[in-house]
Protein backbone atom coordinates (compact mmCIF):
# COMPACT_ATOMS: atom_id res chain seq x y z
CA UNK A 1 0.00 0.00 0.00
CA UNK A 2 1.27 3.22 -1.15
CA UNK A 3 1.64 6.12 1.57
CA UNK A 4 -0.21 9.55 1.68
CA UNK A 5 -0.24 12.06 4.46
CA UNK A 6 -1.76 14.69 2.31
CA UNK A 7 -4.57 15.41 0.52
CA UNK A 8 -7.64 17.68 -0.82
CA UNK A 9 -10.92 16.85 -1.28
CA UNK A 10 -14.27 17.99 -1.68
CA UNK A 11 -17.40 16.61 0.24
CA UNK A 12 -21.00 17.89 -0.57
CA UNK A 13 -24.11 17.59 2.14
CA UNK A 14 -27.23 16.34 1.40
CA UNK A 15 -29.86 18.97 0.59
CA UNK A 16 -33.03 18.87 2.10
CA UNK A 17 -36.22 17.57 0.61
CA UNK A 18 -39.04 19.93 -0.29
CA UNK A 19 -42.56 20.02 1.69
CA UNK A 20 -45.52 18.80 -0.06
CA UNK A 21 -48.41 21.54 -0.51
CA UNK A 22 -51.12 18.16 -1.05
CA UNK A 23 -54.45 18.60 -0.51
CA UNK A 24 -56.82 15.54 0.17
CA UNK A 25 -58.49 13.66 -2.81
CA UNK A 26 -60.60 11.06 -1.33
CA UNK A 27 -64.03 9.36 -2.48
CA UNK A 28 -66.80 10.69 -0.47
CA UNK A 29 -65.22 13.49 1.30
CA UNK A 30 -66.56 16.23 0.62
CA UNK A 31 -63.86 18.78 2.27
CA UNK A 32 -60.36 17.53 1.81
CA UNK A 33 -58.12 19.78 3.60
CA UNK A 34 -54.19 20.03 3.45
CA UNK A 35 -52.60 16.82 4.17
CA UNK A 36 -49.13 17.50 2.85
CA UNK A 37 -45.82 16.33 4.44
CA UNK A 38 -42.71 17.67 5.47
CA UNK A 39 -39.60 17.04 3.30
CA UNK A 40 -36.62 14.49 4.39
CA UNK A 41 -33.62 15.89 5.58
CA UNK A 42 -30.59 15.89 3.96
CA UNK A 43 -27.31 13.34 4.82
CA UNK A 44 -24.43 15.21 6.04
CA UNK A 45 -20.75 14.45 5.61
CA UNK A 46 -19.32 12.87 8.73
CA UNK A 47 -15.31 12.16 8.75
CA UNK A 48 -14.51 9.01 11.39
CA UNK A 49 -11.52 7.81 13.19
CA UNK A 50 -10.13 4.22 12.10
CA UNK A 51 -7.64 1.76 13.77
CA UNK A 52 -6.77 0.23 11.16
CA UNK A 53 -5.75 2.90 8.61
CA UNK A 54 -2.32 4.58 8.74
CA UNK A 55 -2.52 6.31 5.04
CA UNK A 56 -4.83 9.01 3.23
CA UNK A 57 -4.04 7.08 -0.08
CA UNK A 58 -7.61 6.04 -0.48
CA UNK A 59 -8.86 9.82 -1.03
CA UNK A 60 -6.04 10.56 -3.94
CA UNK A 61 -8.08 8.40 -6.09
CA UNK A 62 -11.91 9.74 -5.31
CA UNK A 63 -11.80 13.57 -3.96
CA UNK A 64 -15.34 14.11 -4.77
CA UNK A 65 -17.61 12.95 -1.79
CA UNK A 66 -21.41 13.83 -1.64
CA UNK A 67 -23.86 12.73 0.82
CA UNK A 68 -27.24 11.86 -0.11
CA UNK A 69 -30.15 14.13 -0.32
CA UNK A 70 -33.68 13.88 1.41
CA UNK A 71 -36.34 12.69 -0.19
CA UNK A 72 -39.61 15.23 -1.22
CA UNK A 73 -42.89 15.29 1.28
CA UNK A 74 -45.85 13.37 -0.02
CA UNK A 75 -49.71 13.58 0.88
CA UNK A 76 -51.42 11.81 4.04
CA UNK A 77 -48.84 13.85 6.35
CA UNK A 78 -45.68 11.51 4.81
CA UNK A 79 -42.85 12.64 5.53
CA UNK A 80 -39.65 12.43 2.89
CA UNK A 81 -36.98 9.74 3.90
CA UNK A 82 -33.99 11.51 5.14
CA UNK A 83 -30.75 11.33 2.98
CA UNK A 84 -28.25 8.51 4.74
CA UNK A 85 -25.26 10.23 5.80
CA UNK A 86 -22.10 9.77 4.45
CA UNK A 87 -19.14 8.18 6.62
CA UNK A 88 -15.82 8.85 5.48
CA UNK A 89 -13.56 6.90 7.76
CA UNK A 90 -9.45 8.32 8.29
CA UNK A 91 -6.40 7.25 10.11
CA UNK A 92 -6.39 8.11 13.96
CA UNK A 93 -3.20 11.29 13.80
CA UNK A 94 -6.22 13.03 11.02
CA UNK A 95 -5.93 16.61 11.04
CA UNK A 96 -8.75 18.54 9.22
CA UNK A 97 -8.34 22.14 7.78
CA UNK A 98 -10.18 24.89 5.55
CA UNK A 99 -8.84 25.03 1.90
CA UNK A 100 -6.20 27.32 2.57
CA UNK A 101 -4.28 24.06 4.21
CA UNK A 102 -3.63 26.20 7.60
CA UNK A 103 -6.58 27.20 9.49
CA UNK A 104 -7.17 24.05 11.61
CA UNK A 105 -10.77 22.76 12.08
CA UNK A 106 -10.72 19.46 13.65
CA UNK A 107 -8.00 16.71 15.25
CA UNK A 108 -8.77 13.10 15.50
CA UNK A 109 -6.66 11.66 19.07
CA UNK A 110 -9.11 8.93 19.69
CA UNK A 111 -10.19 5.98 17.68
CA UNK A 112 -14.04 6.21 17.26
CA UNK A 113 -13.94 9.88 16.90
CA UNK A 114 -16.45 11.31 14.48
CA UNK A 115 -16.63 15.17 13.35
CA UNK A 116 -19.57 16.70 11.32
CA UNK A 117 -17.39 18.14 8.19
CA UNK A 118 -20.97 19.34 6.17
CA UNK A 119 -24.34 19.22 7.41
CA UNK A 120 -27.48 18.34 5.58
CA UNK A 121 -30.16 20.82 4.33
CA UNK A 122 -33.48 20.61 6.50
CA UNK A 123 -36.63 19.05 5.11
CA UNK A 124 -39.04 21.85 3.88
CA UNK A 125 -42.54 22.30 5.57
CA UNK A 126 -45.29 20.48 4.33
CA UNK A 127 -49.04 22.86 3.79
CA UNK A 128 -49.90 21.15 6.48
CA UNK A 129 -47.60 23.01 8.81
CA UNK A 130 -49.49 26.27 7.97
CA UNK A 131 -53.62 25.11 8.99
CA UNK A 132 -54.90 27.57 10.95
CA UNK A 133 -58.44 28.77 12.35
CA UNK A 134 -58.37 31.36 9.55
CA UNK A 135 -56.26 29.84 6.93
CA UNK A 136 -58.10 25.96 6.12
CA UNK A 137 -56.74 25.54 3.11
CA UNK A 138 -53.11 26.66 2.88
CA UNK A 139 -51.04 26.35 -0.53
CA UNK A 140 -48.13 27.44 1.18
CA UNK A 141 -44.80 25.01 1.55
CA UNK A 142 -41.17 25.64 1.80
CA UNK A 143 -38.42 24.06 -0.08
CA UNK A 144 -35.39 22.01 1.58
CA UNK A 145 -32.22 24.20 2.54
CA UNK A 146 -28.89 23.06 0.48
CA UNK A 147 -26.70 21.27 1.71
CA UNK A 148 -22.87 22.50 3.39
CA UNK A 149 -20.36 22.20 0.59
CA UNK A 150 -16.37 22.52 1.61
CA UNK A 151 -12.86 21.98 0.12
CA UNK A 152 -10.63 20.60 2.98
CA UNK A 153 -7.27 19.63 3.36
CA UNK A 154 -6.74 16.18 5.38
CA UNK A 155 -3.14 15.93 6.72
CA UNK A 156 -2.12 13.04 8.69
CA UNK A 157 -0.06 13.25 11.58
CA UNK A 158 1.15 10.25 12.98
CA UNK A 159 0.93 9.54 16.70
CA UNK A 160 3.45 7.28 18.47
CA UNK A 161 4.97 7.14 21.96
CA UNK A 162 8.24 7.47 20.69
CA UNK A 163 10.04 9.05 17.15
CA UNK A 164 13.28 7.72 15.87
CA UNK A 165 15.28 9.90 13.90
CA UNK A 166 19.00 9.64 12.63
CA UNK A 167 20.99 10.13 9.24
CA UNK A 168 20.13 7.90 6.26
CA UNK A 169 21.98 4.34 7.02
CA UNK A 170 21.74 4.88 10.43
CA UNK A 171 20.38 1.87 11.10
CA UNK A 172 16.60 2.83 12.10
CA UNK A 173 14.80 0.04 10.00
CA UNK A 174 16.93 -2.28 11.44
CA UNK A 175 16.05 -1.10 14.88
CA UNK A 176 12.60 -1.09 14.07
CA UNK A 177 12.54 -4.75 12.52
CA UNK A 178 14.16 -6.03 15.99
CA UNK A 179 12.37 -4.76 18.85
CA UNK A 180 8.85 -4.83 16.73
CA UNK A 181 6.53 -6.13 14.40
CA UNK A 182 7.19 -4.28 11.65
CA UNK A 183 8.55 -5.34 8.19
CA UNK A 184 10.60 -2.07 7.01
CA UNK A 185 13.26 -2.12 3.80
CA UNK A 186 16.40 -2.41 4.82
CA UNK A 187 19.64 -2.23 2.86
CA UNK A 188 23.01 -1.06 2.68
CA UNK A 189 22.40 2.46 0.88
CA UNK A 190 21.13 5.41 2.11
CA UNK A 191 17.01 6.51 1.51
CA UNK A 192 15.80 2.57 2.22
CA UNK A 193 12.75 4.24 4.06
CA UNK A 194 11.09 6.55 2.08
CA UNK A 195 8.31 6.74 3.95
CA UNK A 196 7.13 6.75 7.81
CA UNK A 197 7.28 3.26 9.48
CA UNK A 198 5.23 2.53 12.61
CA UNK A 199 5.66 -0.43 14.78
CA UNK A 200 4.93 -1.92 18.22
CA UNK A 201 6.66 -2.79 21.03
CA UNK A 202 6.03 -5.51 23.54
CA UNK A 203 8.06 -5.84 26.88
CA UNK A 204 7.03 -6.65 30.66
CA UNK A 205 3.50 -6.51 29.32
CA UNK A 206 3.68 -3.23 28.09
CA UNK A 207 3.28 -1.40 24.53
CA UNK A 208 5.76 1.17 22.64
CA UNK A 209 4.60 2.29 19.54
CA UNK A 210 7.41 3.81 17.02
CA UNK A 211 7.16 5.84 14.10
CA UNK A 212 10.73 5.77 11.84
CA UNK A 213 11.53 8.47 9.16
CA UNK A 214 13.44 8.84 6.60
CA UNK A 215 16.73 9.98 7.47
CA UNK A 216 17.86 13.52 7.55
CA UNK A 217 20.34 15.10 5.88
CA UNK A 218 22.34 18.69 6.25
CA UNK A 219 19.12 21.26 4.51
CA UNK A 220 16.68 19.19 5.12
CA UNK A 221 14.58 21.89 7.34
CA UNK A 222 15.00 23.72 3.48
CA UNK A 223 13.55 20.71 1.50
CA UNK A 224 16.40 18.85 1.12
CA UNK A 225 16.08 14.92 0.92
CA UNK A 226 13.21 13.06 2.36
CA UNK A 227 12.89 13.38 6.51
CA UNK A 228 11.69 17.26 6.23
CA UNK A 229 8.55 15.92 4.25
CA UNK A 230 7.74 13.41 7.67
CA UNK A 231 8.82 15.81 10.36
CA UNK A 232 5.47 16.20 11.30
CA UNK A 233 5.12 12.80 11.69
CA UNK A 234 6.68 12.83 15.49
CA UNK A 235 5.68 15.73 16.45
CA UNK A 236 3.18 14.34 18.50
CA UNK A 237 5.64 11.83 19.94
CA UNK A 238 6.19 12.18 23.51
CA UNK A 239 10.15 11.25 23.31
CA UNK A 240 12.98 10.44 20.41
CA UNK A 241 15.39 8.07 20.15
CA UNK A 242 18.23 9.57 18.14
CA UNK A 243 20.05 6.36 15.83
CA UNK A 244 23.79 7.16 15.26
CA UNK A 245 26.29 4.60 13.48
CA UNK A 246 29.10 4.53 15.94
CA UNK A 247 31.58 3.74 12.67
CA UNK A 248 30.64 7.10 11.66
CA UNK A 249 34.08 9.03 11.50
CA UNK A 250 32.58 11.77 12.66
CA UNK A 251 29.84 11.04 15.37
CA UNK A 252 29.80 14.45 16.89
CA UNK A 253 29.01 15.91 13.57
CA UNK A 254 26.55 13.54 12.70
CA UNK A 255 24.71 14.34 16.05
CA UNK A 256 24.78 18.15 15.89
CA UNK A 257 23.42 17.97 11.60
CA UNK A 258 20.50 16.28 12.76
CA UNK A 259 19.96 18.66 16.09
CA UNK A 260 20.03 21.23 13.96
CA UNK A 261 18.14 20.43 11.27
CA UNK A 262 15.39 19.45 14.27
CA UNK A 263 15.68 22.50 15.66
CA UNK A 264 15.61 24.66 12.32
CA UNK A 265 12.17 22.80 11.71
CA UNK A 266 10.69 23.12 15.34
CA UNK A 267 12.03 24.79 18.58
CA UNK A 268 9.58 22.47 20.31
CA UNK A 269 10.75 19.33 18.27
CA UNK A 270 14.39 20.10 19.16
CA UNK A 271 13.86 19.92 23.18
CA UNK A 272 11.66 17.09 23.18
CA UNK A 273 13.21 14.11 25.84
CA UNK A 274 15.85 12.38 23.72
CA UNK A 275 17.92 8.41 24.09
CA UNK A 276 21.00 8.46 21.87
CA UNK A 277 21.95 5.40 20.72
CA UNK A 278 24.74 4.47 19.05
CA UNK A 279 24.52 1.57 16.92
CA UNK A 280 26.50 -1.20 15.24
CA UNK A 281 28.51 -1.84 18.22
CA UNK A 282 29.44 -4.92 16.97
CA UNK A 283 31.83 -3.60 14.17
CA UNK A 284 34.29 -1.46 16.85
CA UNK A 285 36.06 -2.93 19.75
CA UNK A 286 34.80 -2.30 23.13
CA UNK A 287 37.52 -0.13 24.59
CA UNK A 288 37.49 2.59 21.54
CA UNK A 289 33.01 2.40 22.17
CA UNK A 290 34.33 3.42 25.77
CA UNK A 291 36.32 6.32 24.38
CA UNK A 292 33.72 7.70 22.00
CA UNK A 293 30.94 7.60 25.11
CA UNK A 294 32.95 9.52 27.46
CA UNK A 295 33.74 12.34 24.77
CA UNK A 296 30.38 12.06 23.67
CA UNK A 297 29.32 13.03 26.95
CA UNK A 298 31.10 15.90 27.45
CA UNK A 299 28.83 17.89 25.03
CA UNK A 300 25.69 15.52 25.03
CA UNK A 301 23.27 15.94 28.13
CA UNK A 302 21.31 13.05 26.53
CA UNK A 303 21.44 9.51 27.76
CA UNK A 304 23.77 7.23 25.74
CA UNK A 305 23.61 3.55 25.10
CA UNK A 306 24.87 1.05 22.61
CA UNK A 307 23.20 -1.12 20.51
CA UNK A 308 23.82 -4.26 18.14
CA UNK A 309 20.58 -5.81 16.65
CA UNK A 310 22.11 -8.99 16.31
CA UNK A 311 22.54 -9.41 19.80
CA UNK A 312 19.44 -10.29 22.07
CA UNK A 313 20.92 -8.91 25.46
CA UNK A 314 20.94 -5.76 23.14
CA UNK A 315 17.83 -5.23 22.25
CA UNK A 316 16.37 -6.22 25.11
CA UNK A 317 17.76 -4.01 26.80
CA UNK A 318 16.87 -1.33 24.60
CA UNK A 319 13.04 -2.38 24.96
CA UNK A 320 12.88 -1.97 28.98
CA UNK A 321 14.52 1.44 28.68
CA UNK A 322 11.94 2.73 25.66
CA UNK A 323 9.40 1.69 28.37
CA UNK A 324 10.81 4.31 30.63
CA UNK A 325 10.78 6.97 27.69
CA UNK A 326 7.42 6.38 26.21
CA UNK A 327 5.66 6.84 29.96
Amino acid sequence: MKFLDQVKIYIKAGNGGDGSPSFRREKFIEYGGPDGGDGGNGGSVILKAEQNLNTLIDYRYQQHHKAKRGDNGSGQNRTGKSGDDLILKVPLGTQVFEEDNKTLIYDFVKIGEEFIAASGGKGGLGNTRFKSSTNRAPRKFTKGTLGEIYTIWLQLKTIADIGIIGLPNAGKSSLLAAITNANPKIANYQFTTLNPNLGVANYDDKEVTLADIPGLVEGAHKGTGLGIQFLKHIERCKSLLHMIDITNSDIKKSYNQVKNELKKYSLKLSKKDELVVLNKTDLIDENEIKKIIKSLKKNIKSEIITLSTLEKKSVSKIKSKLITYAS
